[in-house]
């Protein structure tokens, strides 16, 4: 995770087959993460998981995503459990060592998550405005903005053919890069929950 260290920003690119863009079957997900000068960093890959699963449950089908480096080291393992709501992902470390968890609260209206740390404590929340369905703002334990993750504009064939999306994360680049690993684990959960399925809010 040494890569993440001095980054104060992260595009995470959603990458689709052509066949899954023609098909509209769903495939496991694939992204490619880059820092702020585009330099690759890292793969994410969806693994495991059934095609039942993916097929009938789609957008709310647990998951398991790896992050890997370019010659296959792993950095970040992120566990989506089956949740019909209250949406959570857990965020381990490259030795499998618990960085922290994203939990969705409960809202009628506004679009919340509680990032907690590996002990349990909320560190900060996602914050989605009203407004503003594309952004969520990390806001700390004083309500004050820290970075954001934002869904970024994908290009007419993309946004007109297919769900596949881009991200960007930013977030101070003092924290520590077990902080920012947890928020590029965020990424995945917000992608399956908001952004899956077009219907899906």
């Amino acid at each position: 995770m040494k890569s993440l260290d001095s980054v104060n920003s992260l595009v995470i690119s959603q990458k689709k087959e052509w066949g899954e863009i023609l098909s509209s079957f769903e495939t496991k997900n694939k992204y490619i993460v880059l820092d702020q000068a585009g330099n690759e960093l890292y793969m994410a890959l969806e693994e495991g998981g059934s095609t039942v699963m993916r097929m009938f449950l789609k957008a709310w089908r647990p998951f398991e995503i790896f992050v890997r480096t370019l010659d296959q080291q792993q950095v970040i393992h992120v566990v989506r459990p089956f949740r019909f709501y209250f949406h959570e992902i857990n965020v381990y470390g490259p030795d499998n060592k618990l960085l922290g968890t994203i939990k969705k609260k409960f809202s009628i209206i506004r679009r919340i998550y509680d990032v907690l740390d590996s002990s349990g404590k909320e560190i900060f929340q996602l914050f989605g405005p009203i407004l503003h369905p594309w952004t969520f703002n990390i806001m700390d334990d004083q309500s004050r903005e820290q970075g954001k993750i934002t869904k970024k504009w994908s290009g007419l064939m993309k946004e007109g053919f297919s769900d596949a999306d881009n991200f960007g994360v930013m977030f101070p680049a003092e924290w520590p890069a077990e902080q920012k690993a947890i928020f590029l684990g965020a990424v995945f959960l917000i992608d399956f929950v908001h952004f899956e399925n077009k219907g899906n809010n």
